[in-house]
Formats: C-alpha cells, sequence, structure tokens
C-alpha cells in the first residue's frame, strides 16, 4: 500500500510549482484531480512539443493525474467544485492572486463545511490577508522570482548574471507545498481539521539562498558571480584538459590540497606554499593557481586527469550534456528508469528519488486535456444528459 492511498487532492494549477507538489503527491499514491480550462488546459501544455508533440514541462510534473475540464467562471462551476470538495482531502492552487477567494475557495470560505479539508495556496510572494504586502499582486514567473531573491546576484559571470537553467524558484516552492502538505496530513491525523498552507516562491527562494546571505551577513560582501566554479572555496570548479574537454573537481579541506598537490598535480611543493595554505588565501590567490592548474592539466587528457583524482580520493565529476543524462551509467545500473504512458504513447520516466523500498511510486500517464471528464462527472452524480448539458453550455 502506498501512503497516499486513499487521499484525493484537488488541484486549480498550472505551469511548475503546483503541478510539481502535487505530482509527488500523486507518487505517493493520492488521487489528484487536476481542473482545466475547456479547450486549452494548463498553459504549460502548449510550452513546447519535445516530448513526441507534448511539452516537456508538462510531461515532467503531470503523470498520475486525471484531467476535468471545467471554465471555473461558468455559473455551474461551483456545483461541480462543491461535490468534488465533499470527498476531498486537500485542494491546491497557484491561480493569480486573489482568484481562489473571489471563487469562494478560500481556507476561511470553505472551512466550515469542510472542515477536515487541507488547502495549500502557492503564490509569487504570499497571500496573506493579514499580511499581504507590498508584492502581492505583483506577477512571479520563475526568473522574476529567482531575480527578487537575490540568485542573479551571486550566479553568473564577473562580467554578466545568470540564471539557472531550470525552475529553481519554482521547484522550491513545489518541494515545499509537497512536504507542508504531508505535515498538514499528519497534524489532521491527530486533529481531525485541515488547515491553510501559504507557500511564497519568494520565501522558498530566499530559503535555498540562505548560505550566500549569511555568508553576506552584517554588510559583508557577497559571494563573486564565479561561472560555474566555487565562488568562496577553491580549487573548486571546472579546469580544462589537455584535450579540450573540461574536468570539474573540488577540495574541501587543507588534506585534500595537500594530496591534490602531491599526487595529482605533482607539485608537493605547492603544499608547503605560505601562499596557499589555507582556503581563504587560495581564493585570494584564485588567478594564479587557475594558471598553475592549467599548466599541469596541459599534458594530460581528461581520463588521465580523473584517474589521478580518483586515485587520491578527490571529488570529481564530468560536464554531461542532456544526452549522457539520459545514459548515465549510474542511473542505469541502479535501474531508475521506467516508463509511463501519456497521450503519445509510453514515455521514459524517472522513478522518484529517496522512496522508501516498502512501496513501488505510482507511475501512471500523463493525462490528455479532460481525459477523465466524463467518468469523474458520472461518479459525481451527474448523468450522461446532464453532462452533454454542461458540455453544450460550455461549462466543461
Amino acid at each position: 500500500m502506498r501512503p497516499l492511498e486513499g487521499i484525493t487532492v484537488v488541484t486549480l494549477e498550472h505551469a511548475i510549482a503546483a503541478p510539481l507538489c502535487t505530482r509527488q503527491l500523486a507518487d505517493l499514491g493520492a488521487r489528484v484531480i487536476k481542473i482545466e480550462r475547456p479547450g486549452v488546459g494548463d498553459f504549460a501544455r502548449a510550452y513546447d512539443a519535445r516530448v513526441r508533440g507534448l511539452a516537456s514541462h508538462f510531461v515532467w510534473t503531470n503523470r498520475s493525474k486525471e484531467s476535468l475540464t471545467l471554465d471555473l467562471k461558468h455559473a455551474r462551476a461551483g456545483e461541480v467544485l462543491q461535490r468534488l470538495l465533499v470527498q476531498a482531502d486537500v485542494l491546491v492552487q497557484n491561480l493569480a492572486p486573489g482568484a481562489a477567494a473571489r471563487l469562494g475557495l478560500s481556507f476561511e470560505a470553505l472551512h466550515p463545511q469542510h472542515p477536515k479539508l487541507i488547502v495549500c495556496d502557492i503564490s509569487g510572494y504570499g497571500d496573506d490577508p493579514e499580511r499581504p504586502g507590498p508584492y502581492r499582486d505583483k506577477k512571479a514567473y520563475d526568473l522574476l522570482i529567482q531575480s527578487e531573491a537575490g540568485f542573479l546576484a551571486v550566479t553568473g559571470t564577473p562580467e554578466a548574471p545568470a540564471k539557472a537553467g531550470c525552475s529553481i524558484a519554482d521547484i522550491a516552492a513545489g518541494t515545499n507545498a509537497y512536504g507542508s502538505i504531508l505535515a498538514a496530513l499528519l497534524q489532521r491525523g491527530r486533529t481531525g481539521l485541515g488547515c491553510r498552507i501559504d507557500v511564497s516562491m519568494l520565501e522558498a527562494m530566499v530559503e535555498w539562498m540562505s548560505f550566500p546571505l549569511y555568508y553576506a551577513y552584517d554588510g559583508a560582501p557577497q559571494p563573486p558571480r564565479a561561472g560555474a566554479a566555487h565562488a568562496t572555496i577553491f580549487p573548486y570548479g571546472p579546469f580544462p584538459a589537455g584535450d579540450g574537454s573540461t574536468v570539474m573537481l573540488g577540495l574541501q579541506n587543507e588534506r585534500e590540497w595537500q594530496v591534490f598537490c602531491e599526487r595529482v598535480l605533482q607539485r608537493p611543493e605547492l603544499a608547503a606554499d605560505a601562499r596557499y595554505a589555507s582556503n581563504a588565501r587560495r581564493v585570494a590567490a584564485r588567478e594564479a593557481l587557475t594558471a598553475i592548474i592549467v599548466e599541469a592539466f596541459a599534458a594530460l587528457d581528461a581520463a588521465q586527469i580523473e584517474q589521478r583524482l580518483d586515485a587520491a580520493q578527490i571529488a570529481n565529476a564530468r560536464v554531461r550534456q542532456m544526452a549522457d543524462v539520459w545514459s548515465h551509467p549510474q542511473l542505469a545500473a541502479r535501474a531508475r528508469w521506467t516508463e509511463v504512458g501519456s497521450p503519445a504513447g509510453p514515455i521514459p520516466a524517472l522513478k522518484p528519488p529517496g522512496l522508501p523500498a516498502a512501496f513501488e511510486p505510482r507511475m501512471d500517464a500523463v493525462p490528455a486535456l479532460g481525459e477523465q471528464t466524463d467518468a469523474l462527472l458520472a461518479e459525481l452524480g451527474y448523468g450522461g444528459a446532464a453532462i452533454a448539458a454542461l458540455r453544450a453550455d460550455g461549462a466543461i
């Protein structure tokens, strides 16, 4: 038995943060009913067509869900929603600020009638009626939150900032929402009552920024933008090999620095050089040390450098492209890939990391838009004629 079997989640979601949260709940066995706009659906369905005609973001965050098309602004939508919420344990939404409240779907409006319902609101800047803050109604996309949280200030090169290559602000918010819902379900098991969860993308991202924030505490300079290198530890980052490829390595302490000098660079005298006798001094001498490392690596190809690093037990990695990750030998050896269904046929999917071995995660199909609409409405008590009338009226 999966731990969330018997739990029903109704979600008014789009893009990444809420869909990632609810997909992880589905991984644990929850039934996730995704409400989408008729004819259009979650706008992430149209981001691209890279997965056999399906959108990469949508495929990633929407497996194991049921899609119900419903026009939330239609006069009859409220009736359908109320029937859904009678059987729901969790309501998740990341609509525009204030939209859920205008639809009568705030925790305050729902709690008297549905006291066990957990309501999770995900927004860019938080949506607390008592402390709205000046940014509550601003639009909040992933890159904008990366900017507001200071991520761009410490990421990139000295010449220009760079965004993360994936939607980390959305991921941070979705992951926080997922964990908070699990905690709320445990609490409900003790109290019998649901609660409200208010997740802010900005706050989730600032939590992830705690290292650079503390590094810059009390007016101290913030970590410099250092490209793919570590801003405050050296040597830690990419270095060119003699064959034109790149080797990534990282040192963590003085013992490793000594071994690196002796066995990798084969320059034991550097370990005794006072100019490099601590991490702070190596960071200050980054330019000179980089030249020394590049010179030592110039006569070696990447495989030879990797052999030396492994022999010295120095952490290292290859800089892999996406095609390399699909065929990563460690993922293959651990049988981490499986397949899920989709409107375009079977597609590969990574098994969720870190789940207990006592159960298999739920890995069901990515739904087509509105694929389960008729079945869900029939389950809610609507007959065939009533469903046809809703469709004719544009409600579904």
